[in-house]
C-alpha cells in the first residue's frame, strides 16, 4: 500500500508509508521523520465497507424446534435466548432455546400445550432484573378462548430451563370475551416499576387488551380495545418511553381500520397527546405489526406491513416511518418488493452508529426476505438478501450483540428447512490517519466514527515490533479524534489498531 504525501515545507526529509503489520489488525503504519514537516493526503472515511453473513444454526424441526418467529435477546451471560413456534419433544408446540455467539444451541424447554402454553409467536423473551427470562405463548394454557382454543400464557424460565407458568389467559369471561384478553402474539417489556407489560390480540372488548403482570404472576388488565378510534388487534409489544409512558401499535382499527399508534400511562389511563396516529393506508402505510423503538433523538420509529397501492394491486410492500413527539408522522421509506425487500413484520433496533436495522419477510434477490439498515433521514441500505439455503422469511427483528454484530432468526429455510439463527457483521473500511506538523508538535487525527480504534506507535518495525498505545487518549477537535505529540528527533511509526 502506497500513500501520496504532500510536503508542507522545503527540505530534503522524506516521509514513507509501510504496509500492514501482520498479527494485530493494523489499519495504517506511518514512518515519519519528525524533524521534517509533512502531511498525509488520504481518502475520505466511509463507515461501512462490507457485510459478513454467518449462518449459526439451522433447525431440524425435531427436538431443537422449528420456525423461530421471534427475535433474540442477549442474556447477561453473553448467550442469546429465543423461542420456536413449532417443534420440540411434545408434539410440535414449540421450544425455548439458548445459543452461543459461535452457534452452539441448547434446548431449554419443549412446550406441552397444557398449562405451560403452546406456540410462542412473535414473543421475544425479556430478561428481567432478577435474571430470569419472561415471555408469552399464543396458545395453550389452562383456559380457552371463544373458539374453544387455548388462550395463551405468560411464563418465566431460568437460564438453565426451569419454567414457571405465571398466568393462563381466558379465566374470566365478559359477554363471551376474556376479561384479561386472549392470545398474546408479542412479548413483554419490563417497566421501570418492575412489572411486565404486554398486549393480547383478542379478548377484552373483543379487539385485544393491554395488561401488566408482576414477576409472581399477579395480572391486571389495563385497557380493552374497541376496534374503533382506539384501534384493535395489537400484535406488537410495547416500549416504555423516556417520559415513563408506554407506546404501542394496533394492527387494525382506528378511523380508517388500518391500525394506530397509541400511548398509555402505567396505571392504564389513556393519554390524550399528539403522538396518537391512525394509519390511513396512504403514504403512511397500513397494519403496523412490529412495534416501536424510541430513537436517541426522542422520536419513535417503526414499520408497517402494507403500504399504498403497489405493483401487486391493492397491497403495497410496507414502509418505515418516524413519528415525532408532536405527532407528525414521516414516511422514511416505501419498500418496492425488489432488492430493498417487502413486508417488514418486525420492528427496528437502533445500532450504536445511530442507524436503524431491521428485516423484511419478503423481497430481495430471491424473494426470501432481506436485512437492511436505514438512516434517520431515510437512506436505506440492503445488507443481505436471503436465498433459502441460508434462511428465508425473517419475521423477527435484529438485536445488536455486545460484539457489535447483529443477530436474528428466519422462520423457514436453512439446511433443515425449519428456520435459522444468523449473524450479520458490518466490516468498516479502515479509517484514515492524518499527520500534520504544528510547531514543535505533530498532530494526529482520525474520524470519531471509527469506533474501537486506538492510536499506537513504535520506533521500529523489526519483528517482533513493540507497539505502545498512545497516552493520553484523543480529544475531539472539530469533529475529529485528535492527539498532539511533541516532536522527538527519532523516527516514529504510527498506526490505528482495533
Amino acid at each position: 500500500m502506497k500513500t501520496n504525501l504532500k510536503a508542507l515545507a522545503d527540505g530534503s526529509g522524506t516521509c514513507e508509508t509501510t504496509g500492514p503489520v501482520l498479527g494485530t489488525k493494523p489499519v495504517l503504519a506511518l514512518l515519519m521523520r519528525l524533524l521534517w514537516a509533512a502531511a498525509l493526503a488520504l481518502p475520505a472515511f466511509r463507515a461501512q465497507a462490507g457485510v459478513v453473513f454467518t449462518s449459526l444454526y439451522s433447525f431440524t424441526g425435531a427436538i431443537d424446534g422449528a420456525s423461530p418467529r421471534a427475535g433474540l435477546v442477549q442474556g447477561s451471560d453473553g448467550n442469546f435466548y429465543g423461542t420456536t413456534y413449532e417443534g420440540g419433544t411434545n408434539g410440535g408446540y414449540g421450544t425455548v432455546f439458548k445459543i452461543s455467539a459461535n452457534g452452539v444451541l441448547t434446548s431449554l424447554h419443549s412446550f406441552a400445550g397444557a398449562t405451560d402454553g403452546a406456540n410462542p409467536w412473535w414473543a421475544a423473551l425479556a430478561q428481567g432484573s432478577d435474571g430470569d427470562f419472561y415471555g408469552t405463548t399464543y396458545a395453550g394454557g389452562a383456559y380457552t378462548n371463544w373458539l374453544g382454543q387455548g388462550a395463551g400464557t405468560v411464563f418465566k424460565i431460568s437460564a438453565d430451563g426451569a419454567l414457571t407458568s405465571l398466568h393462563s389467559f381466558g379465566a374470566k369471561l365478559y359477554q363471551g370475551q376474556s376479561v384479561d384478553g386472549t392470545n398474546p402474539q408479542a412479548g413483554l417489556v419490563q417497566g421501570s416499576d418492575g412489572n411486565f407489560y404486554g398486549t393480547t390480540e383478542f379478548g377484552g372488548n373483543f379487539c385485544g387488551s393491554v395488561f401488566k403482570i408482576s414477576a409472581n404472576g399477579a395480572l391486571a388488565s389495563l385497557f380493552w380495545f374497541s376496534g374503533g378510534g382506539s384501534g384493535g388487534y395489537p400484535v406488537a409489544g410495547l416500549v416504555q418511553g423516556s417520559d415513563g409512558n408506554f407506546y404501542g401499535e394496533t394492527s387494525g382499527g382506528g378511523s380508517d381500520v388500518f391500525g394506530t399508534v397509541f400511548e398509555f400511562s402505567a396505571n392504564g389511563n389513556a393519554v390524550t397527546n399528539p403522538l396518537s396516529w391512525r394509519f390511513s393506508y396512504g403514504d403512511d402505510g397500513a397494519s403496523p405489526e412490529g412495534g416501536l423503538v424510541q430513537g436517541s433523538d426522542g422520536s419513535f420509529y417503526g414499520t408497517t406491513f402494507y403500504s399504498a397501492v403497489g405493483p401487486e394491486g391493492p397491497y403495497g410492500y410496507g414502509t418505515v416511518f418516524q413519528i415525532g413527539t408532536t405527532g407528525a408522522l414521516t414516511s422514511l421509506h416505501s419498500f418496492s418488493g425488489a432488492n430493498d425487500g417487502a413486508y417488514p413484520q418486525a420492528g427496528l433496533v437502533q445500532g450504536r452508529d445511530g442507524c436503524f436495522y431491521g428485516t423484511t419477510a419478503g423481497g430481495g434477490t430471491s424473494n426470501s426476505g432481506t436485512a437492511f439498515k436505514i438512516s434517520r433521514d431515510g437512506v436505506l441500505t440492503s445488507l443481505h438478501s436471503f436465498a433459502g439455503s441460508d434462511g428465508a422469511d425473517p419475521q423477527a427483528g435484529l438485536v445488536q450483540g455486545s460484539d457489535g454484530s447483529f443477530y436474528g432468526t428466519t422462520s423457514s429455510g436453512g439446511t433443515g428447512k425449519s428456520g435459522t439463527v444468523f449473524r450479520l457483521t458490518l466490516v468498516p473500511e479502515p479509517p484514515s490517519l492524518t499527520i500534520t506538523p504544528c510547531g514543535a508538535n505533530v498532530v494526529l487525527t482520525w474520524p470519531t466514527n471509527a469506533l474501537g480504534f486506538n492510536l499506537q506507535s513504535t520506533t521500529n518495525l523489526v519483528s517482533p515490533a513493540v507497539w505502545t498505545t498512545n497516552s493520553p487518549g484523543p480529544v475531539v477537535v472539530n469533529g475529529q479524534n485528535t492527539v498532539t505529540n511533541p516532536m522527538s528527533g527519532t523516527q516514529q511509526f504510527y498506526r490505528l489498531s482495533q
